[in-house]
């Protein structure tokens, strides 16, 4: 694997450039999409929210947070970089199971954050470096 970093990373700012300059952001329609893999969340307070109406219920929303990652559900969980939220990366094919999760936390049924939900799976410049197409299932 070290041997293909040399031309794995230089690929990674054309493939960026070349997919931010789509319309929409969407794929070009000669290139496969990947197969999602998972989906990241990205929440933050709704306009209008104070922080003490997050953190009143912020243990319920770390106690459930803590059992949806110990059931597999919740891959990974970060704080946003600029302090304005968190970003979580589900274990889910798609939006709507993404959705699904979401709906069971406390913040979201207490209608106190945005999310946004961006479906993720392998970056594709990588299928042209070993000669196959993707595989779906």
């Amino acid at each position: 694997m070290k041997s293909l970093l040399p031309f794995i990373l230089p690929a990674y700012p054309f493939a960026a450039v070349a997919h931010s300059q789509l319309p929409s952001g969407q794929p070009p329609s000669q290139a496969p999409s990947p197969k999602a893999t998972e989906v990241m969340v990205m929440l933050t307070a709704k306009e209008g929210v104070t922080r003490q109406q997050i953190m009143n219920i912020m243990p319920a929303e770390v106690r459930a947070t803590v059992k949806l990652y110990l059931d597999g559900k919740v891959r990974q969980w970060y704080s946003r970089g600029d302090g304005r939220g968190v970003v979580l990366l589900l274990d889910v094919k798609t939006v709507d199971e993404a959705h699904a999760i979401m709906a069971t936390l406390p913040l979201s049924k207490e209608n106190l954050m945005d999310h946004e939900y961006i479906p993720v799976g392998p970056l594709m410049p990588l299928v042209a470096l070993i000669g196959e197409g993707p595989t779906r299932q």
